[in-house]
């Protein structure tokens, strides 16, 4: 699919059927995750595959977002091997994530298989749930699956400001 296709297309999945991602496809999404530029190419991201019931029962004790996604990828990072910008004030263990993330959702797209990013969940309380190492900290979780048979973007999806509300040259 061309790019700029991906991009205006994908949306946020609010309900999956319980096909599951097909092999391939879930690998050819983590290698995109793994190829996303990052700080220093410090890499400090983790992706934990979710596919397990009881895996995926522990991700819906932590949040009601996962509208039946049979695969949830849990993004982190390791907070100790973040690159700190001048002035102390940042470092780039979210925006890595981010980027991180952001390759995936979009490879995801691109392989057929839709998406939907979730931020509604107490992080420190998931990363204890899944026994995650102390020194991560969970950014996002990934819903990944197909669309249920009917669903499609919401009304506003295609709504978008005009670039000079969103864009300043200086």
């Amino acid at each position: 699919m061309e790019f700029t296709q991906v991009v205006k297309d994908r949306y946020s999945c609010k309900k999956f059927s319980d096909r599951q991602v097909e092999a391939a496809h879930l690998e050819a999404i983590l290698e995109a995750g793994r190829l996303a530029p990052t700080a220093k190419n410090l890499q400090e991201q983790h992706i934990y595959v979710v596919q397990s019931a009881e895996g995926l029962a522990k991700i819906d004790q932590a949040t009601p977002c996962r509208y039946g996604a049979p695969t949830c990828l849990v993004v982190a990072f390791d907070k100790n091997n973040v690159f700190t910008y001048p002035g102390g004030k940042h470092n780039s263990g979210v925006e890595d994530a981010t980027i991180v993330a952001t390759h995936m959702v979009l490879a995801a797209y691109n392989a057929g298989v839709d998406s939907c990013w979730l931020n509604f969940f107490d992080p420190d309380k998931l990363a204890q749930e899944l026994s995650l190492p102390e020194n991560e900290q969970i950014l996002m979780i990934l819903d990944l699956g197909y669309a249920a048979e009917g669903v499609r973007p919401i009304s506003n999806h295609y709504n978008r400001k005009p670039i000079s509300e969103t864009v300043t040259y200086l």
